[in-house]
């Protein structure tokens, strides 16, 4: 195929998505239209706050597609009509089926926050925070039906930092993924489309990233200090990390933990995981293989404090249990 300008559907609707889509709108390439989810309405039956990238296709006045599924019949019908010749995929929430994908000369491109196979599904970054890997990344796959399955046609790698949030490794990654998004759509515009492309994935190396829930964020006070600690990191921005403490109240107080180290403060003997050891104002927590001491936190309906603050007002019998 000779080496010429692409026209490009976009699919995405969050964050992650936004840095490659906007380094393709400032290449050659055109872009026929952006897909996106419907918005959301709120209980009040207000809309939610536009996405991430339905307000990037508003600012750069481009066309917006939000169907309730791109795979009903209408939707697929739109596609086809565009005669794209290529659709870019990040963070949408649709899986495309291959009527979808046929309407695309070349098919499509998905975006993924991980190294695949590892970690397919919704919620890659979270999981290898989580999971205390040393390291994550982006692959570009040429797509297929099934969630995350094709081959990996560009990828990149970076270690993840030792204090490091979902959050701020997600935003990274977010601009990691810009330039193999673009050598993807480079190798796939010299494509003849009959060659094998990309490097098909190792099925025994897959392994899942499903979205997270609020239950999720609980946490276990009997895993290690390292395994705490990726926990509390993975967890924000959300569903946060959270602990609950009788007060003697009706309803135990949810302290969301935003932040907590180490000790070198010997565990007691005697200390079941979750006690709390409070020493020289300080909030301790026994862990499964010593204790931890938890910096920032937030109390349920207050702002984000330091522990230090939290216990002058609040302060902890020894014995209580989290």
């Amino acid at each position: 195929m000779p080496d010429r300008p692409l026209t490009m559907v976009l699919m995405g609707t969050g964050p992650f998505a936004v840095p490659a889509f906007d380094a393709i709108r400032r290449s050659a390439d055109s872009i026929a239209l952006v897909v996106t989810r419907p918005e959301v309405i709120s209980k009040s039956r207000k809309p939610a706050p536009p996405s991430p990238v339905r307000q990037w296709a508003t600012d750069n006045e481009l066309p917006i597609y939000d169907p309730p599924s791109i795979n009903d019949v209408d939707a697929v019908a739109k596609l086809q009509a565009l005669q794209a010749d290529l659709f870019v995929v990040c963070d949408y929430g649709q899986i495309l089926s291959s009527q979808a994908l046929e309407a695309a000369v070349m098919g499509g491109i998905n975006l993924h926050g991980s190294l695949l196979p590892s970690y397919r599904g919704a919620a890659p970054v979270q999981w290898a925070v989580w999971n205390g890997d040393p390291e994550s990344g982006v692959s570009v796959i040429h797509m297929t039906p099934r969630l995350d399955g094709g081959p990996v046609i560009a990828s990149a790698t970076t270690p993840i930092q030792a204090t490091e949030t979902a959050g701020e490794l997600e935003h990274r990654l977010s601009q990691l993924g810009v330039q193999p998004t673009l050598d993807a759509i480079q190798t796939l515009r010299n494509w003849d489309r009959e060659s094998t492309i990309g490097v098909p994935q190792d099925k025994s190396l897959v392994s899942k990233a499903p979205r997270l829930a609020k239950a999720d964020g609980r946490i276990d006070w009997s895993k290690s200090l390292r395994e705490i600690d990726c926990h509390v990191r993975a967890m924000q921005p959300w569903p946060d990390a959270f602990t609950l403490v009788e007060t003697g109240a009706k309803q135990p107080l949810r302290l969301v933990i935003r932040q907590l180290v180490a000790s070198d403060h010997p565990r007691p003997a005697d200390a079941q995981p979750g006690q709390v050891i409070v020493v020289d104002g300080r909030l301790l927590v026994a862990a499964g293989d010593g204790c931890v001491e938890i910096l920032r936190l937030v109390p349920a309906g207050k702002r984000e404090m330091a522990a230090a603050e939290f216990m002058r007002g609040n302060p902890l019998p020894a014995d209580a249990i989290l």
